[in-house]
């Protein structure tokens, strides 16, 4: 399967993806290692097509025990490698069967509580968490934020989400200033690149050919890069990166923690509570639809529910005795 993970990386995935597709792949591909019978997962036919079954989504839970989500996941890597890589017409796939996931509905924090877990943090990690609460940004998003996705005028930031397909959404007042103050330190570090003759930051294969300058220029540098120079594997260029997701992931289930809080919080929560406290204080569900990049208004009606719930008036018996 080497050969064709090579593949997947020249089809310009982003580094997520790849991850993802290499561990889809690798949970499809390796029946040896007991975690997927073999001939349970996959067969290709003479017309090259990929007939993913029933019989691998029930094994792949019942001995894989793994979650729906999971299993979907292994299903979208496959069917990238297919189609992407090993260039296969895989076919009419509206007849197949997928594993059903549980409604769930989202953690999500009190306004109290947010304020309690930016408490315990500072620093560049507080403020990207701050920004992601203030905006509805998803980690990711908030990484790949550049300076000139910034407005500081119209109190906006525009957001490169799923599909690279911008957004605008919400810069908070309270996050201007110390905003401004940390792109002052950072313009000291792009200064510093530049007299260095460090390569510029990556830019989408078309952008870099219409504009081979806009690399080494200050709006397209990133709000949170990395602190150290990293080698791109996709040119075999030492440049610099933004920062990775790891530490203000860590750092927002360690304050969460610190704050005593004994529900299962992650970085994505705020993300969650930006969209229901904006729901509770009446902002309309297209509005928040459009905020927070969601394709269909279904998927941003989850928190009606979240709402409804936090809004139950009912007292207990006991209260009453």
């Amino acid at each position: 399967m080497k050969r064709e993970l090579v593949s997947i990386e020249q089809v310009q995935l982003g580094g997520t993806v790849i991850t993802n597709v290499r561990a889809g792949v690798a949970d499809l591909s390796l029946p040896s290692k007991g975690r997927v019978p073999t001939g349970s997962h996959i067969e290709l036919n003479a017309g090259h097509e990929a007939i993913l079954g029933k019989e691998f989504l029930e094994r792949s839970h019942a001995i894989l025990h793994v979650a729906a989500s999971t299993q979907n996941q292994a299903f979208a890597a496959l069917l990238m490698l297919c189609r992407e890589t090993l260039g296969m017409d895989v076919g009419d796939l509206t007849r197949t069967i997928r594993a059903k996931r549980g409604e769930r509905l989202p953690t999500v924090l009190s306004v109290e509580e947010v304020r309690r877990v930016f408490e315990q943090m500072n620093g560049t990690l507080r403020l990207m968490a701050e920004t992601i609460y203030g905006g509805g940004l998803r980690v990711s998003e908030c990484c790949r934020l550049r300076v000139q996705h910034v407005d500081f005028d119209n109190n906006t930031l525009r957001v490169l989400g799923k599909g690279d397909k911008f957004r605008t959404t919400l810069l908070p007042e309270r996050l201007k200033e110390p905003l401004r103050q940390h792109l002052a330190r950072v313009r000291a570090l792009f200064d510093r690149d530049r007299a260095a003759g460090v390569a510029g930051v990556h830019l989408p294969d078309a952008l870099a050919r219409k504009y081979p300058n806009a690399a080494t220029e200050w709006a397209w540098f990133w709000v949170f890069p990395s602190r150290t120079l990293s080698l791109d594997p996709r040119t075999n260029t030492v440049r610099r990166h933004h920062v990775s997701d790891v530490p203000v992931q860590r750092a927002v289930r360690e304050a969460a923690a610190n704050a005593g809080m004994a529900k299962p919080v992650s970085v994505h929560t705020l993300r969650h509570s930006f969209a229901t406290h904006l729901l509770l204080n009446g902002v309309d569900i297209r509005q928040i639809q459009e905020l927070l990049g969601h394709r269909n208004v279904e998927t941003t009606m989850i928190y009606t529910h979240v709402v409804k719930d936090l809004r139950v008036a009912v007292r207990s018996p006991l209260d009453i005795l």
